[in-house]
Parts: structure tokens; C-alpha cells; sequence
């Protein structure tokens, strides 16, 4: 009954990371997309793109994990 309930545990935990690191690359990549492409903005990636899109990439990671677990 344990390695079973410990199993799933597992299993949860792994599904849990894989989502989290989705959300994140999602949020990354959008962020930095739009920096690159949306038209007015200086289509340069400089380090506060870098460091906003980390964040963005951080909310989103908490997000998914939020969404996704119940």
C-alpha cells in the first residue's frame, strides 16, 4: 500500500515539473517574442527584455502549477 501511494506521489510530483517547466518556456518565449517583434518597440533584446522575461516565464511556471493541481 505504501510504494503504491509513494508511486503516485512520484508520478504527481514528475507531472507537476513537467507542467512547470512548459509554463515557463510558454511564458519565456512569448515575453521574448514580443520584445523582438511587437512593432513601436526597439526590436533589440537587451538585458531588461532578458530579466522581464524571466520573470513573465516564473508567473507563468506558478500559474500552470497552480492551474494544473486542482
Amino acid at each position: 500500500m505504501i510504494d503504491s501511494e509513494q508511486g503516485q506521489d512520484e508520478a504527481a510530483v514528475a507531472r507537476r515539473r513537467r507542467n512547470g517547466i512548459a509554463g515557463f518556456a510558454v511564458g519565456f518565449l512569448v515575453s521574448i517574442a514580443f520584445f523582438a517583434f511587437f512593432p513601436g518597440l526597439p526590436h533589440v533584446i537587451d538585458w531588461g527584455a532578458i530579466i522581464v522575461s524571466i520573470v513573465v516565464g516564473g508567473v507563468a511556471r506558478w500559474a500552470a502549477q497552480k492551474w494544473l493541481s486542482g
